[in-house]
């Protein structure tokens, strides 16, 4: 349902406050939890978690937010959404929504096809795709198909169904 937690170093485990509001259900919840690269000095934590839409439909979300720890656990501030599933659609699966950071510090998300098949192939929509922005939400210039614009601008790759996963080997592959 969208908790975030932190366990003290005591072991003591806490609630973080200032989560976004979370559609969970199916697949979808809270998705991923990541630190920005250079988190020692700006406190960046990157979210993703399925949004609630119109009509009964939903999307994944990624957003950044300052960590802010206290005595009672911490709480995310100045919350930025910087990216959301396109189209929101019916259903609960397959939003995929898991984040990593490769060595020079763009954020990558995988954006799952929402058990519809086709939008894996069409790149005015973001679903089934691997998505490549920069640490801020903007479009890397060097993205391949920037030049098109829209959603196709944050695509690297596309025809995925459903990525669960996404991590950067030793050599930054």
């Amino acid at each position: 349902p969208g908790r975030l937690k932190r366990r003290a170093p005591d072991g003591v485990v806490q609630d973080i406050t200032g989560v976004p509001t979370v559609s969970y259900g199916g697949q979808g919840g809270l998705g991923d939890v990541i630190l920005h690269p250079k988190f020692a000095q700006n406190n960046l934590v990157y979210l993703s978690w399925a949004e609630a839409g119109d009509g009964g439909t939903s999307g994944a979300a990624v957003g950044r937010a300052t960590l802010a720890l206290t005595a009672s656990g911490g709480r995310l501030d100045g919350l930025q959404v910087l990216w959301r599933q396109t189209p929101k659609v019916s259903g609960q699966g397959h939003f995929g929504h898991r984040l990593a950071f490769d060595a020079a510090g763009a954020l990558w998300i995988t954006s799952g096809e929402r058990q519809k098949g086709t939008p894996a192939q069409d790149l005015s929509q973001s679903l089934g795709k691997i998505i490549r922005l920069h640490d801020d939400g903007t479009v890397p210039t060097d993205n391949p198909f920037v030049n098109q614009g829209g959603a196709a601008a944050q695509v690297w790759s596309l025809g995925h169904r459903n990525p669960l996963g996404i991590a950067f080997d030793a050599q930054g592959k």
